[in-house]
């Protein structure tokens, strides 16, 4: 297990470092995208489904939704 958690730790840590000049829509995209795969990988695991499978498409939902969520804001503005 240790041999998964440390690169995929070493990797969260290197892809924050591109993250310093993105506009408010990539930024919600990308938060979106987190939050979602977070989500998906829970709610997989809890219910017994296949995790990646969770991810990914937690990932793709949030990342859409984030993207929706920044075009709103800005023409309700």
């Amino acid at each position: 297990m240790k041999r998964i958690l440390i690169p995929l730790a070493a990797l969260a840590l290197l892809g924050t470092a591109a993250c310093s000049n993105m506009d408010t829509t990539q930024e919600r995209m990308l938060s979106g995208g987190a939050i979602g795969t977070g989500v998906g990988v829970v709610g997989t695991a809890l219910t017994g489904g296949c995790i990646w499978c969770g991810a990914l498409i937690g990932g793709a939902v949030g990342t859409g939704a984030g993207y929706i969520l920044d075009q709103t804001d800005k023409t309700t503005r």
